[in-house]
């Protein structure tokens, strides 16, 4: 019997991130879903990862706690206002203050440590730079650079037994392509959570970056949302 490859992906309870753990099981890969309690200031998402984790049956499930409120300086994990009702080109103009400091840096690094234990040499991380609100740690750029880094850093990747490849698939797409491909696979959007300010009752805001370029995304594609909003 032949060993199935195995791969690490980033789930983020979201979107994109559930797209690309779809992406991976249809290259046939065994699924290590890897999320994180880093002190965001609802636990919606994490809630919606673990419903995904279950409902695509990965082969393991793991949280990580960091507390990355410690350092703050973002509107997720600070006493930040969440910008609301922004433009298209508000949303690119600048680096918004939902951007979490070296947040995918530090969650590629766990994932890159659980790889080297588990024997995966894919990563899966659905990071988009074209529908996205302008975050420096979301360019193919930065992942070639912590490619890079993967195969220098670990004792798998200097002895040769493992060729660390972080896979971005998502990377070149548009929301609507995203949704379209997610579809595709049976992705069950109704389990996702994208807002960045819930209630407290778990309802999306739609006003939010991330959820107008959500709403902007199942327009284009032609499908309803099934996410459940506040308005």
């Amino acid at each position: 019997m032949i060993e199935r490859k195995k791969a690490v992906v980033l789930l983020s309870g979201g979107l994109d991130s559930t797209t690309a753990l779809a992406m991976a099981q249809a290259e046939e890969f065994d699924i290590y879903a890897i999320s994180f309690r880093y002190g965001q200031r609802h636990s919606v998402e994490l809630e919606s990862a673990a419903r995904i984790a279950r409902a695509m049956e990965v082969v393991r499930h793991l949280i990580v706690d960091i507390d990355l409120r410690a350092i703050g300086g973002s509107a997720l994990t600070d006493e930040i206002e969440v910008p609301k009702d922004r433009s298209s080109d508000e949303m690119t103009s600048a680096i918004p203050v939902t951007y979490v400091p070296a947040r995918n840096t530090i969650f590629l690094s766990f994932a890159l440590g659980w790889a080297e234990v588990v024997g995966a040499e894919d990563i899966f991380i659905g990071i988009n730079a074209l529908d996205y609100s302008g975050y420096p740690d979301c360019r193919p750029e930065y992942i070639e650079a912590f490619e890079r880094l993967a195969n220098l850093a670990t004792k798998a990747g200097v002895e040769g037994r493992l060729r660390m490849k972080i896979h971005t698939p998502l990377i070149a797409m548009t929301k609507a392509e995203i949704i379209k491909t997610g579809l595709g696979l049976g992705v069950d959007y109704s389990l996702t959570h994208s807002c960045y300010d819930p209630t407290a009752e778990g309802l999306a805001c739609g006003r939010c970056d991330s959820c107008l370029l959500r709403l902007k995304g199942f327009a284009e594609a032609g499908e309803p949302d099934p996410l459940r909003y506040r308005q």
